[in-house]
């Protein structure tokens, strides 16, 4: 499947320009606009893999939008502008902006910034996701160790007995251990 392009441009006709250039190169086009907030709608409706934004544009500026966009982890970012100041693009990676190209750009120029952009946020997503997961499963331990000392405290079971009765409760009633945990710390299932 080819890679899946959104592109926020101001100017008709560079946006034309763009949209041309990127299907030469193999993307497809499943949107383009000339607004910053119209650009964050289609990148909601259509979860595009790369998001090419202007900075200046009427409505929400690239940099603006890019934050959303890198907010609700939707697509990767790349910004395609004639400002190249040390502020603007300080303040594009602090949006999350994965990738940055000044125009006038070269043909080639366009290709690589995409892939390595969307490389960057696959990478980030990975990452997002490990993160969530640990999260996830540290919250689940505390909760089975929380049930478990209530059991040794209350009950005066040991914690290989306690850590016994929540697995057996969980396995003869086909539950995860973390909702028979949360039973035992409401009172609603005593030993």
């Amino acid at each position: 499947m080819p890679t899946r392009v959104v592109v926020a441009e101001d100017e008709a006709i560079i946006r034309m320009d763009l949209c041309e250039l990127l299907q030469e190169e193999g993307y497809e086009v499943v949107a383009d606009c000339g607004r910053g907030d119209q650009a964050v709608e289609l990148v909601r409706q259509h979860r595009p893999d790369v998001t090419l934004l202007d900075i200046k544009m009427p409505g929400m500026d690239g940099i603006s939008a890019a934050r959303e966009i890198g907010a609700e982890h939707l697509s990767a970012v790349v910004l395609v502008t004639a400002f190249s100041q040390r502020e603007l693009i300080d303040e594009a990676n602090d949006a999350g902006v994965h990738g940055y190209v000044v125009k006038p750009f070269e043909r080639h120029d366009l290709a690589p910034a995409i892939e390595v952009a969307i490389t960057r946020f696959r990478v980030e997503s990975q990452l997002s996701e490990q993160v969530q997961d640990a999260t996830a499963q540290l919250a689940a331990r505390k909760l089975l160790d929380r049930a478990k000392g209530l059991l040794m405290d209350q009950h005066g079971l040991s914690e290989q007995n306690a850590f016994g009765f929540i697995q057996k409760t969980a396995m003869s009633s086909r539950s995860p251990m973390t909702e028979v945990a949360e039973q035992i710390l409401s009172g609603s299932l005593l030993p």
